[in-house]
């Protein structure tokens, strides 16, 4: 759709300049970029780079930062665009898993780059494509949570099969800094997961009642998602054996 409104040169110089915060954001805290695909960044923290302990800090440090850089380049917009008015709503979406890959020279006998390559690489791809279903910019892994909670504020989504994978993962939505978690948004988190527990245990009538709430109240992206889900459960209901997980079919 950018695209669209734009010369060939207008949309790289918008696109460098989204690169150029965006990749800022990733060196500060130590990431390695990959590469760029279209307008998406792929990027990897580890070691040697950082510490075994604080590469998912530092990834999440990054993306909570690039959050920071959407606003200044959305400021920027009119001046890379020219345009003063029908601006385009640009926002970002960011997975973040961690796991175990292979690091290194990676491609033909002709042609290689250095890269990573794993099953992780794939769920982060798809953990990004997730924050589509559920209205978030930013989605980690249990793992990831697991690894940074001491600096990071989260909150947990959903227990999710991505395409392609068949063991189910624990999702969370990555909020703030430790401490820095505003009380409205506080107050959000505890009554979602009020709302998830009474959604896992089948408990429809509480869960939409719950969820509806967090709707009216504060315009909840992720209790609107399971709002829905919970109208169309209640009229095909999954059954005594039901594990609680939500298979996603689409990447």
């Amino acid at each position: 759709t950018l695209g669209e409104n734009l010369t060939p040169g207008g949309l790289v110089n918008v696109i460098n300049r989204y690169f150029t915060l965006m990749s800022e954001c990733v060196r500060e805290e130590r990431g390695i970029i990959d590469k760029f695909i279209g307008d998406a960044i792929m990027a990897y923290w580890g070691p040697p780079f950082v510490a075994e302990e604080e590469q998912a800090a530092a990834a999440c440090r990054a993306a909570l930062k690039q959050v920071e850089a959407l606003a200044r380049f959305r400021a920027e917009l009119p001046g890379l665009m020219g345009l003063r008015k029908n601006l385009p709503d640009i926002n970002l979406r960011i997975g973040l898993a961690t796991g175990e890959v292979i690091v290194g020279n990676i491609g033909s006998d002709t042609a290689r780059s250095y890269t990573v390559m794993g099953d992780v690489v794939n769920l982060a791809s798809r953990m990004e494509s997730a924050n589509n279903v559920y209205g978030t910019r930013i989605l980690i892994s249990g793992e990831t949570g697991r690894m940074a909670h001491r600096v990071v504020e989260t909150r947990e989504i959903d227990s999710i099969a991505v395409k392609g994978k068949t063991e189910p993962v624990q999702v969370y939505e990555l909020l703030s800094l430790q401490g820095q978690l505003s009380p409205e948004l506080d107050k959000r988190r505890n009554r979602f997961a009020e709302g998830l527990e009474a959604y896992r245990k089948q408990a429809w009538p509480a869960a939409e009642m719950i969820f509806q709430e967090l709707v009216d109240k504060f315009a909840d992206a992720p209790a609107r998602a399971f709002l829905e889900r919970v109208k169309s459960l209640r009229q095909h209901p999954p059954g005594a054996g039901w594990d609680g997980v939500w298979r996603m079919t689409g990447k």
